[in-house]
């Protein structure tokens, strides 16, 4: 049974940083294609960084760009902003191919963590 939990979530004012972990267990394949997700009050979740662990190719959405880094079990947050409020969600494939392109897209995951919640205050 895969289980995922997040952690690392906390207040910090705008520029400071923040690193999340994934703390996932009952994956019997070494090679995974994570990702991370946020949802802010009164919006839909979204996609804000993927990885397929295998080749360590990554994709980010265009508003963390150069600010957020994904690795498999993190996702260091640098630079946070107030925009950058919300839960924050890790989520995992059910299969990873070696081309498996990373993903921002919640349909290509089927396992989510409870999430871990950020607040950027201005």
């Amino acid at each position: 049974q895969v289980q995922l939990v997040e952690s690392g979530g906390g207040s910090v004012q705008a520029g400071g940083s923040l690193k999340l972990s994934c703390a996932a267990s009952g994956f019997t394949a070494r090679r995974q294609c994570m990702g991370w997700f946020r949802q802010a009050p009164g919006k839909e979740r979204e996609g804000v960084a993927g990885i397929n662990t295998g080749r360590d190719t990554t994709v980010y959405a265009d508003s963390v760009k150069g600010r957020f880094t994904i690795s498999q079990a993190y996702l260091q947050m640098n630079n946070l902003q107030p925009g950058d409020t919300g839960m924050y969600y890790c989520a995992a494939a059910s299969i990873c191919w070696t081309d498996s392109r990373p993903s921002l897209a919640e349909y290509d995951y089927v396992y989510w963590g409870q999430g871990t919640q950020v607040t950027v205050s201005s």
